[in-house]
C-alpha cells in the first residue's frame, strides 16, 4: 500500500530536520539562489528515494522549510538538493557516509536526526577554575589507535573513557579535544613540481592519475559542526557514545574542552549556533576557538556561553568588560605562542631573555586567563625539541618544504637519535626544565599527550597528515620513560597541593597584607636584588604562602624556586625566612629528584648550569607578622 505522504508549510527555525510533538517531519534550510531545491528522503531500509520540492510560499528570507505527514523521521536519512547539486546539510546532528576513517566517501553523504535518548542522570560540569585548571591535548584517535594502548575500543572516544584512570593518575582537570565533529579526512591533493606548493581540495571523488589521496589527521576544515565524528566512535551511535565520554570524565572531576576550527566564510551566528548546540546538547565544558574573524565579543557576550571557558588568540576586553569590570567567572583565556617560544629561547641558554620569562610566570590577567603551553599540536613535540634543530617532515611528500622554518629548539649537541650518554642526560634535564616552566607559571598549563612520557614525532614539525606511529601515542613509553613520567605527575602534584603556585589574581609584588613579604619577589646574587641584564640566565623567586590558603584553613608554605638556563654553575641568596622555619629542597631538575633529603638550606644555593631548584618552607613561624629588614618589591 502505499504511504499517503503531504506537505504543508514548515517552521523557519530550528534548521535543519526536526519532529515536531505530532510527529511530523519540518525541515528548514537557507538555500540561496533561484533554482529549483527541496528534500531527498532516504529509505534505512531499502527502497526508492523520495524527491520533494520546497514551494515558493514556504519561504522567510532565505530560509525554505516545509512540513511533512506521513512519514516516520526515524526511518529516512536525507539531503538537500538545489538544481543538480546535492548539499548535505551543515546542521545534520549525525552524518552517514564517512563511518570508516580513511576511506573514500562513498556513495554521498546524508544528513540523519539523532532521536536517541541519553540519560545524563545527575551530570554536573566540574566548571574549574582557570587558575586551577591543567589541560591536557588529545587527538580522540592517535590517543588510544596504537597497539600498546591496552584498550578495546582503540582510536574511539570509548577508548578514551578506558584511559580514564591514567588520566587521573595524572592529575590533568581538562581533556582539549582537536576537532572530533564531523569532517571529511580523505582529501586529494594535485601532483605538482617541486617548486609548487600543494594544494588540498574538499574530498576524493574520481581515479584521475593527476591526483592522489592524503589523509587531513589534524581535521582543521570547515566540517559538520553539528555532529560528532562517526569513525571516532565505536558503534554506531558516535552522539551517545560522545555523551557517554563526556559523562564519565564528569564523574572524574575532568571537563572536556572542545576544539572547533572555522574558516573566514563562516559566518557569525551560525558559529554562535554550532558552540550554544554543544554545550546545551553535549554538555561539554569549553571551546578552544580556531580560525580567522571569529566573533569574539559576540560569543564571550552571550549569556548562554557565560559558565563556558572560551579560549582564543585575543578577546577585546574592552568592548566585553570596559576598562573596570572583573567578571564573576573567568572563562575567557588568551591561547598565543609567545610563552612557548620566549621559554624554548630561554632554555636554550639565549640573551636578553630573562624579563620575558619573568613576565610570563607572573602573567596572570584579571579580565582574561591565559593558556601556557611549551609544545603544540603543531610545531616539535616535547622531546624532539631538545632533539632536532630542523624540520624533518619528508614522510609528508612536500620534499620536506612545509611545517616552520624555526621552533626555538637546541638539539643539545647531535641531531636526531644519538647514544651518547651526555647528550641523552642534558636532553633529559631540558625536559623537567620545560616542565617545571610550564607548571610553576602562573598562567594555566597545557599538556600535550604524550609529551609527559618522551613521545618523538621523529623530528617532524608538521604531522598533519600522518596517521601512524609518527602521530600515534605508544604507551609503552611510559614505562620506558617512567622516570620522567613520574617527574611530570610530581610537578602537576606540587602545583595543584599549593595554591600560592598559581593564584586566582596576578601576583602585586607588594605586601599588601602587611606580613613582612611581598606576594612575590626576585632575588640574585644578594637576596631582595636581581639584576636583569642582556647576559643575565638566571633568578630566584620567591613565593610567599602567607598570601594563600590551603584547604581554606591555613597559610601555604614559602617557596623559592631558583632558575639557571647558563651552561655554568650560578650562586642565589635565599631571604630568610620567619623565625622557627627553614628552607629544605623537593625538587631539582639536575637530577631528577621529587622527594626532598632533609637537608637544610641556608642563605645561598649554588644551582648547576641548565638546571631549576625548588625550595620550600619547614617548620611554623614563631612569631607572625614579623616583617624582614630589607624586605622590598622588585
Amino acid at each position: 500500500m502505499k504511504q499517503k505522504i503531504t506537505v504543508s508549510e514548515g517552521k523557519p527555525y530550528p534548521l535543519g530536520m526536526t519532529v515536531t510533538q505530532r510527529g511530523e517531519i519540518n525541515l528548514a534550510a537557507a538555500l540561496h539562489g533561484k533554482e529549483d531545491c527541496g528534500v531527498i528522503l532516504y529509505p534505512r531500509k531499502g527502497g526508492s528515494r523520495i524527491r520533494l520540492p520546497f514551494h515558493s510560499g514556504n519561504r522567510v528570507g532565505n530560509v525554505r522549510c516545509m512540513k511533512i505527514c506521513g512519514l516516520q523521521a526515524q526511518d529516512y536519512d536525507y539531503n538537500f538538493y538545489v538544481g543538480d547539486e546535492i548539499v548535505t546539510d551543515p546542521y545534520a546532528r549525525q552524518i552517514l557516509g564517512n563511518e570508516r576513517w580513511g576511506r573514500r566517501v562513498n556513495p554521498q553523504l546524508r544528513g540523519r536526526e539523532d532521536f536517541t535518548a541519553f540519560d545524563w542522570g545527575g551530570d554536573v560540569p566540574p566548571m574549574t577554575p582557570l587558575h586551577d585548571s591543567i589541560l591536557y591535548l588529545v587527538h580522540v584517535r592517535g590517543f588510544t589507535r596504537h597497539p600498546s594502548s591496552g584498550v578495546n575500543n582503540r582510536g574511539t572516544f570509548a577508548g578514551i573513557v578506558e584511559k580514564i584512570p591514567y588520566l587521573r593518575s595524572l592529575g590533568i582537570t581538562a581533556l582539549e579535544l582537536m576537532p572530533a565533529y564531523e569532517f571529511v579526512e580523505l582529501e586529494r591533493r594535485k601532483e605538482t613540481r617541486p617548486s609548487d606548493r600543494p594544494e588540498p581540495m574538499d574530498r576524493l571523488t574520481d581515479d584521475s592519475p593527476k591526483e592522489r589521496p592524503r589523509i587531513n589527521y589534524w581535521g582543521y576544515k570547515e566540517g559538520y559542526y553539528f555532529a560528532p565524528k562517526a569513525s571516532y566512535s565505536s558503534s554506531d551511535e558516535p552522539a551517545t557514545e560522545f555523551k557517554g565520554m563526556v559523562k564519565s570524565l564528569h564523574e572524574n572531576g575532568i571537563e572536556v574542552i572542545m576544539q572547533f576550527y572555522f574558516p573566514k566564510e563562516v559566518k557569525s551566528g551560525f558559529i554562535l549556533e554550532v558552540l550554544r548546540y554543544w554545550v546545551y546538547e553535549y554538555h561539554i565544558d569549553g571551546i578552544h576557538l580556531l580560525g580567522e574573524q571569529i566573533p569574539t565579543a559576540l560569543l564571550a557576550s552571550d549569556p548562554m556561553l557565560a559558565n563556558t571557558k572560551l579560549f582564543y588568540y585575543r578577546f577585546p576586553c574592552e568592548e566585553i568588560y570596559g576598562s573596570r569590570e572583573i567578571p564573576d567567572y573567568r572563562n575567557l583565556a588568551c591561547y598565543r605562542e609567545d610563552f612557548l617560544y620566549d621559554m624554548r629561547r630561554f632554555l636554550k641558554g639565549d640573551e636578553d631573555m630573562l624579563g620575558r620569562v619573568l613576565f610570563h610566570l607572573k602573567e596572570n590577567p584579571a579580565q582574561t586567563g591565559v593558556v601556557n603551553f611549551i609544545a603544540g599540536y603543531e610545531g616539535f613535540s616535547l622531546a624532539d625539541m631538545v632533539s632536532y634543530e630542523r624540520r624533518h617532515n619528508e614522510a609528508n611528500g612536500e620534499d620536506n618544504r612545509d611545517g616552520r622554518d624555526y621552533d626555538a629548539s637546541w638539539n643539545c649537541g647531535a641531531e636526531g637519535r644519538t647514544r651518547r650518554r651526555w647528550i641523552c642526560d642534558l636532553r633529559r634535564k631540558q625536559m623537567r626544565n620545560a616542565i617545571a616552566l610550564l607548571f610553576f607559571a602562573q598562567g594555566t598549563p597545557m599538556l600535550v599527550s604524550g609529551d609527559e612520557f618522551g613521545q618523538s614525532r621523529e623530528g617532524n614539525n608538521n604531522p598533519y597528515c600522518q596517521d601512524n606511529a609518527i602521530s600515534w601515542l605508544n604507551w609503552d613509553l611510559t614505562e620506558k620513560n617512567g622516570a620522567f613520567l613520574d617527574f611530570v605527575r610530581a610537578a602537576i602534584r606540587l602545583r595543584k597541593e599549593h595554591p600560592i603556585l598559581h593564584r586566582p589574581e596576578e601576583m602585586t609584588m607588594l605586601d599588601y597584607i602587611a606580613c613582612g613579604y611581598p606576594d612575590l619577589s626576585y632575588h640574585g646574587r644578594e637576596a631582595w636584588r636581581l639584576s636583569v641584564e642582556r647576559t643575565s640566565r638566571e633568578a630566584g623567586l620567591l613565593y610567599c604562602g602567607n598570601y594563600a590558603k590551603i584547604d581554606k584553613t591555613r597559610d601555604d608554605d614559602f617557596f623559592y624556586i631558583a632558575y639557571n638556563m647558563h651552561w655554568e654553575e650560578k650562586e642565589l641568596a635565599l631571604p630568610a625566612l620567619p623565625a622557627g622555619m627553614h628552607w629544605e629542597k623537593v625538587m631539582d631538575t639536575q637530577d631528577g629528584s621529587v622527594v626532598g633529603d632533609g637537608r637544610v638550606v641556608e642563605k645561598s644555593i649554588r644551582i648547576p648550569g641548565r638546571s631549576i631548584r625548588v625550595i620550600k618552607s619547614f617548620g611554623k613561624p614563631v612569631k607572625e607578622g614579623k616583617r624582614v629588614e630589607g624586605a622590598t618589591a622588585f
